[in-house]
């Protein structure tokens, strides 16, 4: 995540076909705003610590991360979510207490994301009854 300020020229070097990529094989992609839960940033969990001299990879908690997909709630969104409850597993409980106490408040119509998440919950439980019978 960068500032608005930074965003241009980390694209400028870091775009599929431009310097990063062709010296490390890796590229940028900018991604519109996301709902997130409003203290994502305490949870981050570093990943390839020291491995590089000038950038910090950092992933969201998956409950962060799954809250993320909220908002939109395309298919692609549903099936992270379920992946997410059956590799985790996730606690329902706390998926719930979080968007309510640190997103909610965030969305322009919290009366269909509320609709939202209590579907993904039934769908989850429903995955893990199948998987047990």
């Amino acid at each position: 995540m960068a500032k608005r300020e930074q965003r241009a020229p980390l694209l400028e070097i870091g775009v599929q076909g431009g310097m990063l990529h062709k010296k490390h094989n890796v590229y940028l992609d900018y991604v519109g705003v996301a709902k997130v839960p409003e203290e994502y940033e305490e949870r981050l969990t570093e990943m390839f610590a020291g491995a590089f001299k000038h950038l910090r990879i950092c992933a969201l908690d998956p409950y962060d991360l799954a809250l993320s997909k909220l908002y939109r709630n395309i298919q692609r969104d549903r099936d992270d979510v379920k992946h997410l409850g059956r590799a985790i597993p996730l606690r329902l409980e706390i998926l719930k207490e979080r968007y309510e106490k640190e997103l909610r408040w965030q969305l322009g119509n919290p009366e269909r994301e509320d609709l939202t998440l209590k579907l993904w919950m039934e769908m989850i439980e429903e995955e893990r009854s199948r998987a047990v019978q």
